[in-house]
């Protein structure tokens, strides 16, 4: 089986790994542009950042092909010339077109982090943990022009603890799916599963993640601010202000509370390596935090530069 991977970021680095380990060809990686690496660009000599996927790639010894615009008709007969029997997407950023995704002998499938139909869409990842799921997975699914809306292929899957983040659930899903996707290529190219209709009725979708859905609102449950903290960790991260400076929260702990007379985002408690905050229902045990121009530290760090006091009122 001659197959063409799609993928940018760390998420497909595990499936690219596992495809090569298991002996099949992989003809080309088709991944995103390289960009500029820092903030401080030298326009002259710019220092650029290649996709984990292009290194992965590069570290097999594997072509790869970087279109700006995969749907353009030059990066389309690319795609062509490689004759691929089978095309395997994952996080790839771009969108494909119906003439792409048909393009293969036997078609196009993506490696999609969650139990489609639920989480469709860009951040299915942080998207359970926000909601509070306990489990999440992994669908191999047939791709279509709809998003993540084809058949389903295979699923495993995965279950999310109260402690996972954005970032350890990824860590799972990406072995999960490498795992999956080397148990799937042989029954695929073998005719031997059997596609499955995705239920519309219980569809839902995740859009691409902003900065401003990081805002703490400390009158939402103990619970929900917690999720919101651990999904958003490690990026774009959960973030209220002290001082007039922004306070990225990093880890915290949701704990009951008898209800006390007090605004939503106090100080309630100052201890040597944690502090408490009144949310809506409960309070947030907070044990590390990163302020604005500082780095990512322990609260019994931070407490040492700053005078944190039960009554200070966090948010603006």
């Amino acid at each position: 089986m001659r197959i063409v991977f799609m993928g940018t970021p760390d998420y497909a680095v595990g499936a690219l790994e596992a495809i090569v380990e298991a002996g099949y060809q992989v003809a080309a990686v088709v991944t995103q542009p390289d960009k500029p690496k820092g903030r401080g660009k030298d326009k002259h000599a710019p220092e650029v950042q290649m996709p984990p996927v292009k290194q992965c790639a590069l570290k097999y010894g594997i072509p790869v092909f970087q279109p700006v615009k995969v749907k353009a008709p030059e990066a389309v007969e690319e795609l062509r010339r490689y004759e691929a029997d089978i095309f395997v997407v994952a996080a790839f950023g771009q969108i494909l077109s119906e003439e792409i995704l048909n393009m293969p002998r036997l078609g196009s499938i993506n490696i999609h982090a969650s139990l489609l139909p639920k989480y469709r869409g860009a951040a299915p990842i942080q998207g359970a943990i926000l909601n509070g799921e306990s489990e999440t997975g992994i669908t191999i699914m047939q791709m279509d022009k709809g998003i993540d809306t084809g058949d389903m292929l295979m699923k495993c899957t995965v279950p999310i603890s109260e402690k996972d983040t954005g970032e350890s659930l990824h860590d799972k899903l990406c072995e999960a799916g490498a795992k999956l996707i080397t148990e799937a290529l042989p029954l695929i190219e073998n005719g031997k599963l059997i596609p499955e209709k995705q239920n519309e009725e219980e569809a839902t979708y995740v859009t691409v993640l902003k900065k401003s859905q990081g805002h703490i609102d400390w009158t939402k449950e103990a619970s929900v601010i917690d999720r919101l903290i651990r999904g958003l960790n490690p990026w774009p991260s959960a973030y209220t202000y002290y001082d007039n400076k922004t306070l990225k929260i990093w880890e915290a702990e949701p704990k009951e509370q008898e209800e006390k007379a007090v605004q939503a985002g106090t100080v309630t408690k100052v201890e040597k390596d944690a502090f408490y905050v009144k949310a809506g229902n409960g309070e947030l045990k907070v044990t590390q935090v990163q302020l604005e121009g500082k780095k990512r530290m322990s609260v019994k760090d931070f407490l040492l530069g700053y005078a944190l006091k039960p009554g200070t009122i966090l948010g603006r």
